[in-house]
């Protein structure tokens, strides 16, 4: 299983939330790019990055810094917060990032979605659907920065993009992330069963290596990290194992 770090950024800096709260946030450093840097030291071959303000304003605030991180580290890069058009991507691509994450508009645009993926093929693209589930146990998908809720089940959406060559899904259940809860396993069991030729990326409530191995036990093809990361609740000599494999 691939283990993937994660940096949030919010006004310059690498923060968590808990729970997407954007009034609840935890600031780890004013130095994302050095957060980089110290994620390669370790051994990592990936990068997440969610840029916050442009998740919750429809514009990417932090350009300067992704730039800076794709052009001096050799981490492979997914990007997400704000990229609403083909342009941005266009231009994130050039720049070195390597996929770009869609969001809200996979659940409120989808033909518009289903158009990148074909254009840009769908390596370059990652559906992130973010979930809460309702009293029916239904994983129901948020957007706007997890502030919104949809009409619609993480199902139904990962349904109606199977014949357009989805390949990369990120999911994540909004009320485990950055709460040190320990991952959905339920859900992402339910989603590997269904969908196991998908690459699932399951994200939200990693607390220490034990979720890793739990989530890789499950099939899981990816997992992503922060706050558990960030705060040295699992280390490097832990990760070993994870980092041969990835």
């Amino acid at each position: 299983m691939k283990i993937i770090p994660a940096i949030d950024l919010q006004d310059g800096a690498c923060v968590r939330l808990y729970q997407g709260d954007f009034d609840k946030r935890t600031e780890y450093s004013n130095d994302p790019t050095a957060v980089a840097r110290d994620f390669q030291a370790m051994g990592f071959e990936h990068l997440h990055i969610i840029d916050l303000d442009g998740a919750k304003l429809g514009e990417q605030k932090n350009r300067r810094i992704v730039a800076a991180i794709a052009m001096e580290s050799d981490l492979d890069i997914q990007l997400g917060g704000g990229i609403r058009d083909r342009q941005t991507i266009t231009d994130w691509l050039a720049a070195g990032v390597s996929r770009c994450i869609i969001g809200s508009l996979a659940v409120n645009e989808p033909e518009t979605v289903k158009s990148w993926l074909e254009e840009f093929g769908p390596d370059n693209i990652v559906l992130a659907l973010d979930v809460r589930l309702d009293d029916d146990k239904r994983p129901i998908l948020t957007t706007h920065g997890w502030t919104k809720s949809s009409e619609i089940d993480l199902w139904q959406c990962v349904d109606s993009y199977l014949d357009d060559g989805l390949q990369h899904v990120l999911c994540t259940d909004v009320s485990r992330d950055g709460a040190m809860s320990g991952p959905n396993l339920d859900l992402y069991r339910k989603f590997i069963e269904r969908y196991p030729d998908l690459g699932l990326q399951a994200s939200g409530g990693v607390r220490h290596v034990g979720d890793l191995q739990a989530l890789s036990e499950l099939g899981a093809p990816a997992a992503i990290t922060g706050r558990a990361l960030l705060d040295g609740k699992i280390n490097v000599e832990e990760l070993g194992p994870f980092l041969r494999v990835a």
